[in-house]
């Protein structure tokens, strides 16, 4: 049985892989718990650089396949992780072991799918990663990441319609504010631009799902957001809750260096700051928040709101 602080810990790894999944998310995960405080967790990892809390935790996650070679959660998140790190050919080797270790896990092919399109320097579709997408829709036809490359290969066909037509198919299966409806928008807009296709009138005309019990849209702030899936927590639970804080510690990271890449991105600086703050860094939720008013002017009453919500001190 899962005990409160190892419940929190969990909670705060959900938080911030949540926050830095910007294309395709396959579940959602909403972990709450308690007793152990943010103190706690931040002088754990303040001390650790950025590449040693990833080193430390890609080096816990290879020693856990290692010792279990048969567990597909472990071979899940080690895939994860060395795709969050560029290492697209070793994600997808991991993902291969997974998808030995459970046949019949559509995320594991479509992860798998998604890495060896990644990792290839020829051709935008290797026949392999069209197989592993195939594979996964045959088990579960609902899979998102694999519905949408099985249309980005439509796409690559010429099929440019059709492509969009299936994307417009996921975005209305797709919960208003999922962590890959952003990226999905974005492409029927550009693959419509390029090929002459109007697609403004579909995408306004889409109805998506009212809500979703785990994503209320109201506040990005306050809301439970698309997090890892049931088995990528599984497998982080297994690790010694210190190597659990520094995972956290270099999720939360990366996301800031993403942020640097494109401050143009509200929703991530608020995910930024709520993950500040759950760590126990109020002043470096503050920072976050300066810095995304600098960059998003137009966006300053918004981040004024959520950062107040959260608790950033401002000043």
């Amino acid at each position: 049985m899962e005990t409160p602080k190892n419940s929190s810990r969990l909670g705060l790894l959900a938080l911030a892989c949540a926050a830095i999944i910007l294309a395709v998310s396959i579940s959602w995960a909403a972990l709450r718990g308690s007793g152990i405080t943010k103190k706690d967790v931040a002088s754990t990892t303040s001390a650790m650089s950025p590449d040693a809390a990833q080193a430390t935790a890609l080096a816990a996650l290879e020693a856990r396949t290692r010792s279990e070679p048969n567990n597909a959660d472990a071979w899940l998140l080690l895939g994860q992780a060395q795709s969050d790190l560029g290492h697209y050919a070793a994600a997808a080797e991991a993902y291969e072991h997974g998808t030995r270790a459970a046949p019949g896990r559509g995320d594991l092919w479509s992860a798998l799918g998604e890495a060896l399109v990644n990792a290839s320097t020829g051709s935008a579709m290797p026949a392999p990663a069209l197989a592993a997408f195939r594979r996964a829709i045959a088990i579960d036809p609902q899979d998102p990441r694999g519905r949408y490359f099985l249309a980005v290969a439509r796409d690559l066909d010429g099929d440019h319609a059709g492509a969009i037509g299936d994307w417009l198919a996921l975005l209305q299966d797709t919960p208003p504010g999922a962590a890959w409806e952003r990226d999905l928008r974005r492409t029927i807009e550009q693959v419509g631009k390029i090929n002459g296709i109007d697609v403004a009138a579909r995408l306004a005309a889409v109805k998506q799902p009212a809500a979703h019990p785990l994503v209320p849209v109201a506040s990005t702030a306050a809301a439970a957001i698309p997090g890892p899936t049931p088995g990528d927590m599984r497998a982080a639970a297994t690790l010694p809750p210190h190597e659990q804080d520094a995972m956290v510690q270099a999720m939360v990271a990366r996301l800031e260096t993403k942020l640097q890449a494109d401050p143009g991105n509200v929703d991530g600086w608020i995910m930024l700051m709520r993950s500040r703050m759950t760590l126990g860094e109020p002043a470096r939720a503050g920072a976050a928040l300066k810095a995304a008013i600098a960059a998003n002017p137009a966006a300053a009453a918004r981040l004024q709101t959520e950062a107040a919500t959260l608790g950033v001190p401002v000043g």
